[in-house]
């Protein structure tokens, strides 16, 4: 992308999978969000260099205008999330989970709306929609399911995917994504199990682009009266788009991290964005990115920035997996939550705090109290 080199935390390469654990008591995993959404809290990090320790404060995410400065470039994934989570029932009557991931065109690949970062287009004919979706429970090719509490909506299974992926195509008049609003429910993570009153708080304030499996999570902890104290404080936003699945919650299953390989994520971003990307680095500014999913974008964007379309967007997919010993070329600031074990995400956020100091920050985390996960607390390294 060009412009001011990122400082590079110290290399501690992460080798095996099982370097990125740590005991958490379940008692601070959040069952709920925090009311209201900023006040969160918000461990914040100053870095320092190799050798020297770094500054640990206490603050709520309220607090986010005064530790950031005037020009930070402030950028987020405005991605939206699909009432995903469905049931179906097999001809047997056997009832079956079904996640739905992301559209696939009829060649196995990810369609072409999905390329452009989209949910399938509510003018195309859902009878033609195959699908690329997450099954609890084993369904067999040719079998047609049947949506579950008395609907009509149907699904053809149409090949095993492997790691409980299935194609299925689906056989109503009506677009799969409307079809979602009226059969899904959002698609919390399997630790939440306290049901959620108002789904729009599985969403960010900012989310308008359907796509997504799950929620880019720190994002949620961001309100209208916050994004006015930032524009106050003269933090500029930015919102990019990159939709999330499997490549961001599912949970690594290879034993050598440099042995993983990332399902791709579908993103979109116009270019007069990569354009406030450039000019920032060019000036000296931080980009501060808000959740690992953005980060991933960004530094995705460093060595690979496809080409605009007519419309002056850019669109494609990455599976670019970030681990210790990455070189950061945009993100200098990074505001996450508390990531589960054995993922990528603390994998990322290791390579971007150094593997120690993330161990130390969650630690602290754990002793003071934190909230973990999704609905959990966030924290801010600078």
């Amino acid at each position: 992308m060009g412009g001011v080199a990122t400082a590079t935390p110290e290399a501690e390469p992460v080798v095996r999978v099982d370097e990125l654990d740590y005991e958490l008591p379940p008692a601070l995993i959040a069952q709920h969000p925090a009311e209201p959404r900023d006040a969160a809290r918000l461990l914040v990090c100053r870095r320092a260099g190799p050798g020297e320790a770094a500054v640990v404060e206490d603050q709520r995410f309220a607090d986010l205008p005064s530790l950031l400065r005037a020009g930070d470039l402030l950028v987020r994934n405005d991605t939206r999330v699909l009432a995903a989570r469905t049931f179906f029932r097999r001809p047997t009557g056997g009832r079956l989970e079904v996640l739905f991931l992301h559209a696939v065109a009829a060649t196995g690949r990810p369609s072409a709306d999905s390329e452009k970062g989209n949910s399938v287009s509510s003018r195309r004919s859902a009878a033609a929609e195959q699908w690329e979706v997450l099954v609890r429970g084993r369904p067999r090719v040719g079998e047609v399911l049947t949506v579950d509490a008395g609907g009509t909506w149907q699904l053809q299974v149409v090949d095993e995917l492997g790691e409980g992926r299935w194609l299925v195509a689906s056989a109503s008049p009506e677009p799969v994504v409307e079809l979602l609003e009226c059969h899904g429910r959002a698609p919390l993570p399997p630790y939440i199990r306290a049901p959620l009153d108002d789904p729009q708080r599985y969403q960010t304030i900012f989310a308008c682009h359907p796509g997504s499996a799950a929620a880019p999570t720190a994002g949620l902890h961001f309100t209208r009266r916050l994004d006015g104290a930032l524009a106050a404080a003269g933090v500029e936003i930015l919102e990019l788009t990159l939709h999330v699945g499997l490549g961001t919650f599912k949970p690594l299953s290879t034993e050598v991290l440099e042995d993983t390989k990332l399902h791709s994520e579908a993103f979109e971003l116009p270019a007069s964005a990569l354009e406030r990307l450039r000019q920032a680095k060019a000036d000296g500014r931080r980009v501060v990115a808000v959740g690992t999913t953005t980060v991933r974008l960004l530094e995705h964007l460093a060595t690979a920035v496809p080409q605009p379309d007519p419309d002056g967007v850019l669109r494609g997919r990455t599976s670019l997996l970030i681990a210790p010993g990455h070189r950061f070329r945009v993100v200098d600031a990074l505001i996450t939550n508390f990531h589960l074990p054995r993922t990528s995400l603390l994998a990322l956020v290791m390579a971007f705090c150094g593997v120690q100091r993330t161990r130390e920050l969650y630690a602290h985390a754990v002793a003071d109290g934190y909230r973990f996960y999704s609905f959990g607390d966030a924290m801010l390294v600078l």
